[in-house]
């Protein structure tokens, strides 16, 4: 193997555009060169929510100036990276498109392999970077759109343990925040109410907690506060912030019941681990300051080692990316064709039962 590897990484399957180049030394060692991240919180915000048009429109707008600036960056030229690694799924397809199709004209024009990549496996190996974890850990990913317990047993090599069967918990958040109209982005605007609140006013719902399965479910707690804002309407400002306080405490209680058996199961699976098992959490929703204290608890209670990596490592960028196919690269694995298609859905697991928030194409809404 050459004494290093360089990748030029690119994402843009949501509302951010983003383009770094990452390192990695034939030991294993990591080096971002550049992490270029353009947000289009202001293009959405007066929706409410991302709209797939204009997430395109301005990942076309973006990304070419982008990539130019990572490059400049890192003081290197495209002639100077190994391969490309583009986000290939799952997310808006019209963003997707974008990203994936540019990678591919790089590739294609500077005779590069192509990674097409799956952006959740961009967020189950970036503790490897920040952390160097071995082989095997549990993530929790709690995104926008996402909310899964996987086993990660090495590259390309990923177990879903549990996932939502309605609404993801960041969607949760979002949805809470609409219905008590507070602004978007939703889930910073929940936390902030939270903190001037009474987290025992109202008791609601933590749904699924004491099953034995390890799946999420949040549907019911949203409806439970659309319920408790009618009951009391109209609501006043210290209504909210004791209604938020509420869901983000039920929220916790529900974490510690789903995630802890987990752990339990990951200690009975592997009670041989050489080193401090882990607990990794990625994904916006780990921003909230009551989940990481709650899983940092349960981490404690359990032996395991809580990893968060950095926040800006947590969102949609393009170091996961990048790093996601300098691990494939250096496992061997092969590059793609540039006929390779994205996928607006795209389960990790591919055994999984097909459920909503699994990643497959056709799961019930």
């Amino acid at each position: 193997m050459a004494p290093f590897l360089r990748i030029l990484g690119i994402e843009t399957s949501c509302d951010e555009t983003a383009a770094a180049i990452v390192e990695r030394a034939a030991d294993g060692a990591p080096n971002v060169l550049s992490d270029v991240v353009l947000s289009q919180l202001d293009e959405h915000s007066a929706y409410g929510g991302v709209v797939p048009e204009i997430a395109a429109r301005a990942h076309v707008e973006a990304l070419d100036t982008l990539i130019e600036e990572a490059l400049a960056r890192a003081e290197m030229s495209l002639s100077d990276v190994d391969a490309v690694a583009a986000t290939s799924g799952p997310g808006l397809i019209g963003g997707l498109l974008v990203g994936l199709m540019t990678g591919k004209a790089i590739a294609k024009a500077c005779g590069k392999p192509l990674y097409a990549i799956n952006h959740l496996e961009g967020h189950a190996l970036t503790a490897r970077l920040t952390d160097h974890l071995d082989f095997p850990y549990l993530m929790l990913l709690v995104s926008g759109g996402h909310t899964q317990l996987i086993l990660v047993r090495g590259v390309g090599e990923y177990e879903r343990w549990g996932t939502t069967i309605d609404d993801a918990l960041g969607e949760a958040f979002d949805k809470t925040a609409k219905l008590l109209g507070l602004p978007y982005p939703g889930g910073p605007e929940v936390e902030k109410a939270a903190a001037r609140g009474d987290a025992k006013r109202f008791d609601l719902p933590r749904p699924l907690v004491g099953e034995a399965r390890l799946d999420f479910s949040f549907s019911g707690l949203k409806t439970a506060v659309r319920q408790t804002a009618m009951d009391i309407a109209p609501v006043s400002d210290q209504d909210v912030a004791d209604i938020c306080a509420s869901f983000q405490r039920a929220i916790s209680r529900t974490l510690q019941d789903r995630v802890g058996r987990g752990l339990q199961r990951f200690l009975h699976e592997f009670p041989n681990t050489p080193e401090e098992p882990a607990l990794v959490v990625a994904g916006g929703v780990a921003a909230n300051q009551e989940v990481r204290r709650t899983l940092e608890l349960l981490c404690a209670k359990h032996g395991f080692r809580f990893v968060a990596p950095p926040m800006r490592l947590c969102t949609d960028n393009a170091v996961m990316i990048a790093w996601a196919g300098l691990e494939r690269m250096a496992k061997g694995f092969a590059s793609d064709d540039l006929d390779v298609q994205p996928r607006s859905r795209w389960p990790l697991d591919q055994n999984a039962e097909r459920m909503i928030g699994s990643g497959k194409r056709g799961a019930k809404a």
